[in-house]
């Protein structure tokens, strides 16, 4: 590869661990990213098995503990308010369904995007327009910013990638639906949490949870629902929010302060759920990474540490490959898709399990929690958690190499 540019569409969490390491191995990268500044707040990830592994070797995990969320695990709560099931967050060794390490999403964010400044270029407040592909490298065009050549261009935006648009096509041949669709937005409401992650389901496969954030009185409020395909314009926040407003009228339990509070959060957003299926991640010098290849929907709670490792083992491959993309893309397919594909099977009941639609299916699900610590409801989900871990993550040379001397960011 004559061109060692390489430019990563997306500033999330996969694009800047990319160009970390990218950087690492001696390229010189762009990140392009629509939001106009790195995106604060949002809602907790969970830091997991091999996730944890690179945030280690990238000399980031001091930091990123200290930046964690306190809670205390999981309640599933009547409409009452009393708490039918818990799963603590020190159960299955610190990798149940809320983990041993909770962050903000824009606080892993803003922790890689930290490690990747001033070595690392970035265009925000921008996207890209146009992939025009030949032997020697990219011509990308943008919305904003002069057209520029790169030798590579990574998408790394996300489940609607706009470079997996331009590349492979439209999004309806690769995002398979679940007909599931979830609000997230912070309140900052006095609700009566004790420290835990509260989850209430009511009859219709309705969803409402409330988590402590990292900041005094601030709460991470989720309302999520079943449906059939829904149309609805992905630009006015207020018909999404009179949208979820009408389903969940009459839900009971917290649901209407969590209502009130959502007309005024300025960090409302709302999507549906899907997993990315392709059978290649790449089209000739385009690679796509995490969430833009291969979404396993929050339901896994595995899309950080995919979003991680795949970042590590693209960069990996690439420099092992010396200049060839075609044989990184190969060996990039082959180390993460085992990984991926379990990654991507969903937990016991998938959508079914996490809102079901009846009541009486509600209390049998909350039975089955009651039972998880035991036989045989705790071999499936330490199976399910045991995921994270479940990759043989390679010891790059190049990458090795050029860390040596790694001093933990902000000591």
């Amino acid at each position: 590869m004559g061109n060692t540019d390489i430019l990563i569409s997306g500033a999330g969490i996969a694009g800047p661990a990319l160009a970390y390491w990218l950087r690492r191995a001696g390229h010189t990268v762009t990140v392009v990213e629509r939001a106009p500044a790195p995106r604060p707040g949002g809602q907790t990830v969970d830091l997991r098995g091999a996730g944890r592994t690179v945030i280690t070797r990238m000399g980031l995990m001091d930091r990123a503990r200290r930046a964690a969320v306190d809670q205390r695990g999981l309640a599933i709560v009547r409409a009452s308010g009393r708490i039918a099931a818990r799963m603590p967050a020190d159960g299955f060794g610190g990798e149940g369904i809320v983990s041993e390490i909770e962050i903000l999403r824009g606080d892993l964010g803003r922790l890689l995007y930290d490690a990747t400044v001033p070595d690392t270029e970035y265009l925000f407040d921008d996207t890209v327009t146009g992939l025009d592909q030949d032997d020697d490298g990219v011509t990308v065009t943008f919305e904003k910013a002069a057209p520029r050549r790169f030798g590579l261009v990574v998408g790394a935006d996300g489940l609607h990638s706009v470079v997996r648009a331009l590349a492979f096509g439209p999004e309806s041949q690769y995002v398979r639906p679940l007909d599931l669709y979830t609000a997230w937005f912070t309140a900052t409401e006095e609700l009566p949490l004790d420290g835990w992650y509260q989850m209430h389901n009511a009859p219709g496969g309705l969803v409402a949870s409330a988590r402590p954030g990292r900041l005094p009185g601030e709460i991470k409020a989720g309302l999520s629902f079943r449906s059939a395909p829904l149309v609805y314009d992905r630009r006015d926040t207020a018909a999404q929010q009179d949208l979820v407003a009408r389903r969940f009228a009459g839900a009971g339990w917290q649901v209407p302060l969590l209502l009130r509070a959502m007309r005024s959060a300025s960090d409302f957003f709302f999507d549906s759920m899907g997993q990315v299926r392709l059978d290649s991640w790449s089209r000739g010098r385009v690679v796509l990474l995490g969430d833009a290849g291969y979404c396993p929907t929050p339901l896994t709670g595995l899309g950080t540490s995919l979003a991680l490792v795949g970042a590590y083992v693209l960069a990996g491959e690439l420099a092992a490959a010396e200049g060839d993309h075609r044989v990184a893309f190969r060996n990039y397919d082959r180390v993460m898709r085992p990984y991926v594909g379990r990654a991507q099977e969903l937990p016991p009941g998938g959508a079914a399990g996490y809102a079901p639609s009846s009541a009486l299916g509600i209390r049998l699900r909350n039975a089955s929690m009651n039972s998880m610590t035991r036989w045989p409801m705790r071999n499936l989900l330490a199976a399910q958690f045991a995921k994270a871990g479940d990759i043989d993550l390679p010891d790059y040379d190049r990458l090795a190499a050029s860390a040596d001397g790694v001093v933990e960011a902000g000591s």
